[in-house]
């Protein structure tokens, strides 16, 4: 899951090709080419960050963080979190941000279970029913903030600000401000089912990040969100259907947003509807942290799964030491910046 090839041409470069700093570490010496193999150098830095704190959590609490029960329970929590992430890899690879994915997913969850009550909630049908109705209206959600940036040039900040007021106001009109249960059938079912060990739910968000992570390196819909995000005028010269690759972007933001909301129901088994307002801000200093540019056109789906779990394992290890977990909130809001910086100062370097 690393980017796409340096483009043969500038024109293509900035129309639809990989992140110039993806494209690099493929030249040059035999360790930079192995290195470009592996991912991009930022990549590689902050998974060594990550291996750092696993390996210090690991010295210091031995018999709590680096157990097989913690750190699958540490896998679970980030699961969800990664599928935003993933979302909004997309849409800041094409230059925009999305802030209303906390609330879409709340929304998804409570009309999910709003149809589950209406329909038993105890068959596979009325589970599937509802997942079905999380997914798509996630999907509606994130169609409509996507139409709003590209067909009603509403900046993307100022449209998602708006829908995740909209989404969870409405969450909470529908529940009343309360949280609702879940059926138990797929609290104890999808909730809590392992295979070969590992929580279902892992296995779905590990599945959905893997075939994104190709789309994104790999196939035409992935370029076209590069050009986008390096440069929207080159790439509508290239052909690119720039309006409607937006509304695709926007809206698979919000399918994910919905199957996370899913998800989670089965996870926690309850909406959650006043536990998730800090979720797209936790899902942007995800996708930050793992190297993707806030300005647009670099990032890779890999270098945001590492990014998601930098914060999880700093969360982990400082609830098994004691620490408060203000110190977390510092901690990530400190390498946030550093990641900006490093990513200004890298683009300065490249443009000189």
């Amino acid at each position: 899951m690393t980017a796409p090839s340096r483009p043969s041409s500038p024109q293509n470069a900035k129309a639809g090709g990989a992140p110039a700093d993806g494209a690099d570490a493929r030249a040059g010496s035999p360790l930079t080419g192995l290195l470009g193999r592996l991912g991009t150098a930022q990549e590689v830095w902050i998974g060594l960050v990550l291996a750092v704190l696993l390996v210090g959590f690991s010295v210091l609490e031995p018999d709590s963080f680096a157990t097989s029960f913690n750190l699958l329970n540490l896998v679970a929590d980030a699961a969800i979190l990664l599928l935003l992430a993933i979302g909004m890899t997309y849409v800041i690879i094409s230059a925009g941000i999305d802030l209303s994915v906390g609330g879409l997913l709340v929304f998804s969850g409570v009309t999910a279970t709003k149809t589950m009550e209406a329909t038993g909630g105890t068959s596979t049908g009325s589970l599937l029913l509802g997942a079905a109705v999380a997914v798509l209206t996630g999907l509606a959600w994130g169609v409509l903030n996507g139409a709003l940036v590209a067909y009603g040039r509403i900046p993307p900040l100022i449209v998602t600000l708006g829908t995740l007021g909209m989404s969870l106001g409405g969450a909470l009109l529908i529940t009343g401000g309360v949280d609702m249960r879940a059926p138990g059938r797929l609290n104890l079912g999808l909730g809590l089912d392992k295979f070969a060990g590992v929580p279902l739910i892992v296995w779905i968000s590990v599945a959905v990040t893997l075939l994104l992570g190709v789309v994104l390196a790999q196939c035409r819909f992935g370029r076209h969100t590069y050009a986008i995000g390096s440069n929207i005028k080159a790439a509508r010269n290239s052909g690119v259907q720039v309006n409607r690759h937006l509304v695709k972007v926007y809206g698979l933001a919000g399918l994910l947003a919905g199957l996370a909301g899913y998800l989670s129901l089965a996870k926690y088994g309850i909406t959650g509807v006043s536990a998730h307002s800090t979720d797209n801000l936790q899902a942007i200093a995800a996708v930050v942290i793992g190297g993707t540019s806030l300005f647009g056109g670099a990032g890779t789906a890999t270098g945001t799964v590492i990014g998601v779990f930098i914060p999880a394992v700093l969360q982990n290890g400082f609830q098994i030491l004691g620490v408060k977990p203000f110190w977390q909130q510092v901690v990530v809001g400190a390498v946030l910046i550093a990641a900006v910086y490093l990513d200004q100062w890298r683009r300065k370097a490249r443009d000189n």
